[in-house]
């Protein structure tokens, strides 16, 4: 493949790290990356709150794979050429070093998403990878072994090899120029948000985390554990992220309107938080139930519960008896709020949906409708949930469109 000339449409994550990746496969080819806008990985520079949540250290590829609630089966395949640790590595030996935080997110040792992509850039110049900033790409379309892209003004240029890195479109017609060529598009849905409450107290625990919590939403088989972050419009952590992610379709379905079921201490089995109960009350017979937390509890929630529940905080332990006992157990794993509408988790703009997996040949990222054509990032019907797995979906379908097979 000597004198390709490649363009690569979208100059973001995965833009960027596809036109590293051909010039490093093919070093003699002209590379060009099309940017609509002024900036250049402007996602890049705001993900993470501004910090870059590059991807996530989790040891195996299974596990990797179980962060996407589209896409798992076939990422988990690729993960196999190219996943977080290879990822890793290739930042390391470009000199931006990494850190690994406790709940798995990778960061630039910087804290400063600004290494990143000047490590990017640097990449880029140093292979002659040529970039063009408000370069709007209008049509796309075969043109005998070429492919034509169409700009501004009617300017159209050729191209042997096209790879489309255009990240998330929050509308269907954002994609229609995809789906014009042919492509089955995913109807786009929000991905990753957070959940509103307007009518419910517990807002005025604004702040508070619960560690460790298992949440379902009414009526469905979706579950999200892990971290609860109680915020001034509703819930949030990773816990709802999860289910916001999983859920993406149905909850679009439900327009955001439906019952939230917070099992507080994320035990299933009744029986075990019942003895758990029963032991805090033989061991503090005599204590009022506003000073023993069960579970250990933030005080703030577990004096909203007893408010909730409508008993004395003064009442002793001893006192509280079957009736008091069997409330507490049923708030503590079966809680329920209701959500009404929801916010995007910070600047975190993940879309479910995009261009179908049946249209991609995912051993390649190549468009079964058009050869020379490829795919790589949010474009395509694959999401993750957050802590860095987004990015790594990026670079890893940027890592094998660009080897051009």
């Amino acid at each position: 493949m000597s004198n390709l000339n490649v363009a690569i449409i979208g100059g973001g994550a995965g833009g960027f790290f596809s036109a590293i990746h051909v010039k490093e496969n093919h070093p003699s080819a002209q590379v060009v990356i099309f940017e609509k806008s002024s900036k250049l990985l402007s996602k890049v520079k705001i993900s993470g709150g501004g910090r870059c949540n590059v991807t996530n250290g989790c040891e195996s590829i299974k596990e990797l794979a179980k962060a996407y609630p589209r896409g798992s089966k076939q990422l988990r395949k690729l993960f196999g050429r190219y996943n977080n640790h290879h990822v890793m590595e290739w930042f390391e030996d470009r000199g931006v070093a990494l850190v690994t935080q406790g709940d798995g997110c990778v960061f630039p040792v910087s804290q400063n998403s600004q290494s990143i992509i000047n490590c990017f850039l640097h990449e880029a110049t140093r292979l002659g990878v040529k970039i063009e900033t408000n370069a709007k790409v209008n049509s796309i379309k075969k043109d005998g072994e070429k492919i034509s892209l169409g700009f501004a003004e009617e300017t159209s240029r050729e191209f042997d090899k096209v790879i489309v890195a255009t990240g998330g479109s929050p509308k269907h017609s954002g994609l229609k120029w995809l789906e014009d060529l042919g492509h089955k598009i995913t109807t786009p849905v929000p991905s990753l948000f957070t959940f509103n409450m307007p009518d419910e107290k517990v807002k005025e625990l604004m702040g508070v985390v619960v560690e460790e919590t298992l949440t379902t939403v009414e009526g469905t088989k979706l579950k999200g554990d892990g971290p609860l972050l109680i915020t001034h419009w509703g819930m949030s952590g990773p816990a709802i992220l999860k289910l916001s992610a999983f859920g993406a379709r149905v909850l679009y379905e439900k327009g955001y309107d439906f019952n939230l079921r917070v099992n507080w201490v994320n035990e299933t089995n009744t029986e075990v938080v019942r003895s758990a109960l029963d032991r805090l009350i033989i061991d503090n017979r005599n204590k009022q139930l506003r000073t023993i937390r069960p579970y250990y509890l933030p005080t703030r929630l577990w004096d909203f519960m007893i408010d909730r529940l409508r008993l004395n905080p003064k009442l002793t332990w001893a006192e509280l008896g079957n009736k008091g006992k069997n409330k507490i157990i049923e708030i503590l794993t079966n809680d329920v709020y209701h959500v009404q509408g929801k916010t995007t988790f910070k600047e975190e703009f993940v879309t479910c949906g995009g261009v179908s997996l049946e249209s991609i040949n995912m051993k390649t990222m190549e468009s079964k409708i058009m050869p020379g054509l490829y795919f790589t990032g949010e474009v395509i019907d694959v999401d993750g949930i957050t802590g860095g797995y987004n990015f790594q979906a990026a670079w890893t379908t940027a890592y094998v469109a660009g080897e051009l097979n």
